[in-house]
Order: structure tokens, then sequence, then C-alpha cells
């Protein structure tokens, strides 16, 4: 009888009150920062550092019990529901009540609303993160040609099409309405084909001059503007200066090569960027007969389009100066044009050159290589045979011959001039130098090359300030364009023979500013040189003896000279990124 009460007092333990997780929470002698910042992540627990104070103060709507009232008690028994909410108005709480009316009104009519997010923040505390659907502001765009006033009737079902489910915001949608089933679809295509970074990037510069311009006419009157233009001198539409370069270095740094994307599989014969600075494409023209479109971002480069011409071999490929088309040639007598716009590509009309283009034996005998563009896109130069230069009219859209022109031998290349009135210049066989006037469609001036043997290629800067002609010999002089027209002057003379390089020149090319140019052979590995223009002389840091370059067979810079691409016959295209117009 004894042991019984000795068994139960033995057995029997103190009964603890179970305690829900994260009930204890109030003491917080013995917590740090780091604890008491879990503790708000994990169970909503308000997170006051210590240096604040010891206690915190927690506000609550609910009425105070009549018994003392412990710090931290209020969310001990609520469930992590009753602690979280998505506050769906609070961004649209400071609007008055007729904006929130046209807000609604928009919805209604079918506009695409745009998704705001709020960016993360880098702090240690939490943010929540609130979608706002605000409907697009109307746009001053075209009005469209025709539409369909059935298409308000139109029902869809979401649900029983298969294709269609992923159109749904919920299970339960099932029937939609005509705009309301546009505005999905449009919607899932921009989900699978975002906007690209060029075109983002050209919408939101277009959008701040947009601003610019309004807070400029909202707070400044015509009497306060119309002083400030008249005291300078610049163009009203002048850009910003350009950096100058020193003649020593030239800060240069490589990137991620620019068709990684989709490499050719053949010889790069030429690279281009578009004309436009807003639009950073650049082509690359290949010997598989290719021409392949990529998206220039300095990180990526994506790959936009590939156009292959089997009936081609492309060796030319040109941006028009308008930057809506690209004119691709070869050794053949006709040659194709691609709409950038429309995606459309056409052939030349059979029979336009007559008989100056007929099957000969010679280099050019059948070859539409040697072209060029005058500075407005109107007229197309083509080469032909036996000194034949054609004009083609580009303006009516139909390639027709307009004009032609006569040298004594055979034309290796033409250039327009930009010094004086559009005078078309040719570099023959023998050296010379045709000068040509297209409205009297006559030469007008000729005249030799200095030294006179071996002279390739000649080409110009968009500036008006620099002619270079190019030799088998590796030598490369620079003129004075306006020396290379005029008149009244004899033979111009040369400001500089650079003499880099030591095998055949294959290509010249000038930066948008006229103060690089760059030089190059595909003769041997390795063969290219940056000129340093108002010194004329060559940069000495680059490029160095590591520079993987190859065999350069093109280079061309963009539009702001931001970017310099380099194409070579392993089928690369080499990108690289100058400092000095990127900072700007």
């Amino acid at each position: 009888m004894v042991k019984n009460p000795r068994k139960r007092q033995k057995t029997g333990k103190p009964q603890h009150k179970t305690v829900p997780l994260g009930a204890d929470l109030r003491n917080d002698t013995s917590k740090d920062d780091e604890e008491r910042r879990l503790e708000n992540l994990l169970f909503g627990v308000p997170y006051a550092p210590e240096k604040a104070g010891k206690e915190i103060l927690v506000v609550s709507d609910e009425e105070a019990d009549d018994g003392p009232h412990e710090v931290g008690r209020e969310f001990e028994n609520l469930l992590d529901s009753d602690l979280f909410f998505v506050d769906d108005n609070a961004g649209l709480s400071g609007l008055s009540q007729g904006p929130q009316d046209h807000v609604q009104s928009d919805a209604d009519d079918g506009e695409e609303p745009i998704i705001l997010e709020v960016p993360e923040s880098d702090e240690d505390e939490e943010i929540s993160i609130i979608h706002q659907e605000i409907p697009q502001q109307p746009q001053k765009t075209k009005a469209p040609a025709w539409t369909d006033p059935d298409d308000v009737n139109v029902q869809v079902s979401l649900a029983s099409n298969n294709r269609l489910r992923k159109l749904r915001d919920a299970p339960s949608d099932d029937t939609v309405g005509g705009r309301e089933y546009e505005r999905r679809l449009r919607r899932q295509f921009e989900h699978i084909n975002p906007t690209p970074d060029w075109a983002s990037i050209a919408r939101k510069k277009r959008e701040r001059g947009k601003r610019r311009r309004s807070s400029v006419s909202g707070s400044e009157s015509g009497e306060d503007v119309v002083p400030e233009l008249l005291a300078s001198t610049a163009g009203i539409l002048a850009t910003a200066k350009s950096r100058t370069i020193p003649p020593s270095t030239l800060s240069i740094e490589r990137l991620r090569d620019a068709n990684q994307a989709a490499p050719a599989d053949g010889e790069i014969k030429t690279v281009a960027f578009h004309p436009s600075p807003h639009i950073p494409v650049l082509l690359t023209a290949s010997a598989d007969r290719r021409l392949r479109l990529f998206h220039i971002d300095g990180l990526t480069n994506p790959h936009a389009q590939t156009l292959h011409v089997p009936s081609l071999p492309i060796t030319n490929a040109v941006f028009h100066p308008s930057g809506t088309s690209i004119l691709m040639t070869g050794p053949r007598p006709f040659y194709y044009t691609y709409d950038l716009q429309s995606g459309a590509s056409h052939r030349s009309p059979r029979g336009l050159w007559g008989t100056t283009f007929s099957s000969g034996r010679g280099d050019q005998g059948a070859s539409m290589e040697i072209s060029s563009f005058n500075p407005t896109g109107d007229i197309l130069a083509v080469a032909g045979r036996r000194g034949q230069v054609h004009l083609v009219d580009w303006r009516s859209g139909a390639a027709q011959v307009v004009g032609e022109l006569k040298a004594n031998t055979n034309v290796k290349s033409l250039w327009w001039s930009k010094a004086g009135a559009g005078e078309l210049l040719g570099l023959t066989e023998d050296s010379q130098v045709y000068v040509w006037n297209i409205g009297q469609r006559k030469c007008v001036k000729r005249w030799q090359d200095e030294g006179g043997f071996g002279s390739r290629l000649f080409g110009g800067d968009s500036q008006g300030k620099y002619l270079t002609v190019g030799s088998n010999t590796g030598l490369v002089n620079v003129y004075n364009a306006e020396s290379t027209i005029d008149l009244e002057g004899g033979k111009p003379k040369t400001l500089k023979t650079i003499g880099n390089l030591t095998t055949s020149i294959s290509t010249l090319r000038f930066n948008h500013d006229s103060q690089l140019l760059a030089i190059a052979s595909n003769d041997k590995k390795d063969q290219m040189r940056m000129v340093h223009c108002p010194s004329l002389t060559a940069f000495g840091n680059w490029p160095t003896s590591s520079t993987p370059l190859g065999h350069v067979t093109s280079v061309d810079f963009s539009r702001e000279s931001e970017y310099l691409a380099i194409g070579n016959t392993r089928g690369r295209v080499l990108l690289y990124q100058l400092r000095h117009f990127s900072q700007q």
C-alpha cells in the first residue's frame, strides 16, 4: 500500500503547457539584431534594432484588455494568413475619382495593361512587391486602315481549345470577347518574343526627348529661348562634342564575339553596322552564302536573323543610307535587296545592264562587287567592264540605269565625295583617279596617285576631310579631300604616306568623326593597324602581338564608334569597345 503512492509520485511528471511556435518572442534581453531579424521574417514580429530601445511598441486596433498589457503579445495566437496581406489599392490611393473612372473605361476598351514592379532592394529588410495594372497611355499613332466592327460581338471559348488554354488567367476562365481575346493573344506573343534591348533603349531615349521638350516648352517662354539660340553659332540640332583621342594610347577592350550566337561556316566577307545610332544591328556576310543580323549589346549579342542566298556568293553587303534595306552583291551580273521592314527580298531585273555585263573572261566580266551608294541613297554607282560605270536610279524602286560614265581602264574602286557637290571618284588599274560630275555626266578632273603603281582601293571619311588610297605594296597615301576635287588646282599632294604594313591593302575604314583610321591586309596574319588621323601616326599599344586578329577581311565602326567589328577568314567577328566614345 505504501509503494503505490511512491510509484505515482515517481512517475508523475509536471505537465507543461504547450506553447505555440513563435509565441515566446517577447523576451529580447538575450537576443541580438540578427535573431530579431529572423523572427521578423518567419513570424511577423516587428523588428527594431537594439539601439532603438529595449522594448518594441506595437500599435493595435483592438481594444486593450483590462489586465496589464504585455509587450509583443498581440500576434501570439494569430495565423500567418492574418499577419500578411497584399494591399492591391496601395498604388491607386492617391488618385482622385476622375482618373479612376478613366482608368476603368480604358481597361474596358481592351487596352493592354502595363505591369510595373518595384525593383528589389539591397537592404536587409524585406520589401513586398506590389503589381499594379495601369492602362497604357494613349499614343499618337496613325489610325488603323480598317477595323472590323464584328470583333466586339465575337465570343471565343478558351477552355474547349487545347491551344487556347494557355491564354486563361484562371482555371475558371472560359469565354471572352473579341477585344479581350486580341489583348491576350498580344500578351502571349510579347511573352514569347520579348522586346529587344535596342528597341527598348530607342523608345526610352525618345520618351526622354519628349519629356525634355515638354518641360522646356512649359517652363520657358519663347523670349527666353531665342537669346540662347542666337548666342551660339552651333546648329540647333548639334550633338555633344566628341572627345579628342590622344595620339599615344588607344583605350580599347575586347568583348564577346559579335557572331558567337551564330558563327559562320566560312570566311567573313563583309561586316557593317546599321547607319542609325539608335539601332545597334550588325550584318555579316560569309562565304557560306548567308547574311546574318545580330543585335549588338556588348554582352550576349543575340542572333536576330539569317538570310540564305544560294544563287549569289555574297562578297559585298551594305546598308542603304536610309537604313531600310540591305544591298547584296557578288561575282554575278545581278544583285539582291532585302527590305528590313517587310522582310521581303528582291532580285534585280534581267537585262538591266545591257551588253556591258555580258559573259566575259576578265575579272570583272560579270561582277557587281564594286558598287557604292551616294550619300542620299538616290543613286547606285556600279563598275562594269572596260571602264564602264553605271548609274542606277534607286528612288523609283524599279532599278533603272539612268546614265553611264567611262574610264580608260577597268575601275577597281568607287567613292562619293563628301567635300564638294557630290562628285563620284573612281580608281582605275593604272592608278588614275577620275573625278566625274554626275549632273554633267563627264570627267572634270583626273590625277595620278602618288607612286603611281599598284593602287588597289581608296576611300574617304564621312566628314569630307580625308581621302586615302591603298596599294599592293602596303603603302597608304592620305590626301586632303578638298584638294582631290579642286578643279583649279593641279595634282593633289599627299599629307602623309603610312607605311606600317608591307602587304596588299584590303580594308580602309574611318570612324564617324574622322579621328581613327583602320587599315588592314588579308594576305598575312594579324596585319592591321589603327591610325590617329589628326597626327597621322599609328597607335603603339594596340593591336599587339597577342591580339587574335587572324587574317583580317573586313572592319567597320558603329555609328557613334562605340564598337569596332573585325571579320577574319576563320568565320569569327571580333568585337571591341572603344572607351573614348562609350564613356561620352
